[in-house]
């Protein structure tokens, strides 16, 4: 019976509804799930560094004044191989003079020809992102600030860093420079990072220089004879606007090419995560410190209180189907396996018993056979156990090839048998082939 064209219609209608009503998830879905109203964001744990969640993540925006990271861990090193020192006064340049006097920028006044202490104009720096100061510092470290661009460029291809170029060592729109800008690049360029890349340059700038947040931390400080004190436009520290506790590091950066963005750290339970918010704006789509501070409470009230370090597998865990692996050579057959210390991981909260074991044995550890050769020690790296997390979203690691795994190792020693057993073996070896072949034959005939 053929059905009439508006039970078909009705029909077509009713299959749309159900397919409308079922969400197929994606990763685009999951990235927006705490709608972070910022060109890019991204929240990672700076121990491991784990991404907890992450938007756009790597597409290379204005940095700003978050460029000032780069010139910071550069500062940090030459310290580190004495190069410069903190007390070493650098003399005001013509050139510093000038950007330091514009009062349109974030700056302390440096007068010309005079000397400033490195540690001075590190200050102004970190707390007040001063821009005269921070090419005081370039100057101080290569000369010039042409040749600090180069230093920064290579440094960042040095740690691995992907999707940047730094076009001055301060983050401003080089126009801001007035016709002074680094040699090689443009009069309006400005500097730009993704957001995985700027996080990895706050993680590796605390893991190398964790004295670096002693001073990123300072809400207010006094700078020479200067009327009043410079405050921290990190305003998420303790005492100011946007107060949240454990906050205490690390650049914002503002320019009308990046919008408000922020690169902000905090330390809660033993716990530090390191944000980025880029060209955030706040609920009424205006780019203002109540959107870059705000979008980055949600990462931080997201990453405290849904995630926590667990252990997935304990010391001295044994691999289902590996507890053990064949010897050749060996008093023993065999040796047993197990992990040598607990695999702990950054993982959701109500998530520990969606984790799978994996096992990988270190290949040149094994012969053709797939065995493993005496003499063998205590405790000897055979493999490595990592986990994989099946049915939830997982953003992976700010460096994309790394897992988070553990040593497995022997339990037990195994030494190498002497020629007498191994040529014993071979003899016994050989009869059982023999054997074999002839048992063969045997069954053959019938």
């Amino acid at each position: 019976m053929k059905k009439s064209p508006k039970v078909l219609v009705s029909l077509s209608i009713a299959i749309l509804m159900l397919l409308s009503l079922i969400q197929i998830p994606d990763r685009t879905y999951a990235k927006d799930s705490l709608n972070i109203n910022a060109d890019a964001a991204i929240v990672v744990e700076a121990s491991t560094g784990k991404i907890l969640y992450a938007k756009n993540e790597d597409t290379a925006l204005g940095i700003a004044s978050m460029t000032k990271m780069m010139t910071e861990y550069l500062m940090f090193e030459a310290i580190k191989e004495k190069k410069i020192t903190w007390d070493q006064e650098q003399i005001i340049s013509e050139y510093v003079h000038q950007v330091s006097k514009d009062t349109a920028l974030s700056n302390v006044g440096l007068e010309v020809g005079k000397p400033y202490t490195i540690r001075e104009l590190y200050e102004a720096l970190a707390i007040y992102s001063a821009n005269g100061a921070t090419i005081a510092i370039a100057e101080a470290i290569a000369g010039s600030e042409t040749k600090f661009v180069k230093m920064m460029n290579e440094k960042a291809k040095e740690l691995g860093l992907d999707n940047y170029n730094f076009v001055n060592s301060t983050g401003l729109n080089n126009q801001s420079l007035n016709g002074q800008h680094p040699e090689g690049t443009g009069p309006e360029d400005e500097s730009v990072m993704s957001a995985r890349s700027t996080a990895k340059l706050a993680a590796q700038l605390m893991k190398d220089y964790p004295e670096v947040l002693e001073t990123s931390s300072v809400p207010t400080m006094k700078f020479r004879d200067l009327i009043g004190e410079m405050t921290n436009w990190n305003k998420m520290l303790p005492g100011l606007d946007y107060e949240y506790p454990g906050v205490d590091g690390l650049k914002t950066g503002t320019t009308d090419f990046a919008g408000r963005s922020f690169t902000g750290t905090a330390m809660r339970d033993g716990m530090r995560v390191i944000t980025v918010v880029m060209n955030a704006k706040d609920s009424d789509g205006n780019s203002s410190d109540k959107g870059r501070f705000g979008e980055t409470k949600k990462l931080m009230d997201y990453a405290f209180t849904n995630f926590s370090m667990k252990e997935i597998f304990p010391k001295g865990y044994e691999i289902k189907g590996h507890k053990s692996l064949p010897v050749t050579k060996g008093k023993e057959k065999s040796v047993k396996i197990h992990t040598d210390e607990p695999l702990k991981m950054l993982i959701k909260n109500g998530d520990e018993k969606s984790f799978k074991p994996v096992f990988t044995i270190d290949k040149k550890k094994m012969n053709k056979d797939g065995m493993l050769t005496a003499p063998l020690k205590k405790g000897e790296q055979i493999g490595t156990l990592g986990a994989v997390q099946e049915g939830n979203e997982d953003f992976g690691f700010l460096e994309k090839d790394y897992t988070q795994t553990v040593k497995v190792v022997t339990t037990e020693k195994v030494e190498k048998a002497n020629w007498f057993v191994l040529m014993m073996r071979g003899v016994g070896s050989f009869f059982s082939d023999v054997w074999g072949s002839v048992t063969d034959m045997v069954k053959g005939w019938f």
